[in-house]
């Protein structure tokens, strides 16, 4: 929220509100020990004190196409609405077993149709299909608007993150996770390196 700050002048009164904060770009490389492919690790900066932010007003979609949740890792915001669409030619079940996100499960749908979860709490919830259970996609609830997905060169990307102290974390799907303490802007790239 805005604070005013009021000038007084020969005109009368005027109200002056805060200059924006400054926001910078972040970006780096997360390195897996063990695999080649890093696709998949969510970068993002964790809950920051005092500090809430509001959802999105509109859904996220996560598909169900080619048997596969896509994307495979979704991450958002708490309190955001994820679209649970079925574009297969055959039915589909969305459920979890993260009491995070109150192990929900939404039943199983028709092609074509959409059932819809809204994630509460920061949370690592694993989507599972119970006639497809071959298939295994993510949502990663976390606290801040301020996160990305890493392509396979494990590159990533955050833009707009205002100038201050925070904690950036890694999860992903195979490999430990880590956090570390950064200031914004970085001078460079941000790089971490996770194993098994």
């Amino acid at each position: 929220m805005k604070t005013l700050r009021i000038a007084a002048t020969l005109a009368g009164i005027v109200l002056l509100s805060d200059p924006p904060v400054r926001a910078e770009q972040l970006g780096g490389t997360v390195r897996c020990k063990g695999t080649r492919d890093c696709a998949n690790a969510v970068v993002y900066i964790a809950a920051i004190p005092g500090k809430s932010f509001p959802p999105p007003r509109m859904p996220v979609a996560v598909d169900q196409k080619g048997l596969a949740f896509v994307p495979h890792v979704q991450p958002v915001l708490v309190g955001t609405t994820v679209d649970f669409l079925n574009s297969d030619p055959l039915l589909h079940n969305v459920f979890t077993s993260a009491a995070c996100a109150d192990k929900f499960n939404l039943g199983t749908w028709p092609p074509g149709e959409v059932r819809s979860y809204t994630f509460k709490r920061e949370c690592v919830a694993p989507l599972l299909c119970n006639p497809h259970p071959e298939m295994l996609g993510y949502v990663v609830v976390v606290s801040t608007p301020y996160f990305a997905v890493t392509d396979k060169a494990g590159r990533w990307s955050i833009p707009e993150v205002p100038v201050g102290q925070y904690t950036l974390t890694v999860w992903h799907p195979r490999l430990k996770g880590t956090s570390r303490g950064i200031n914004a802007p970085a001078e460079g790239p941000v790089d971490f390196e996770i194993a098994r």
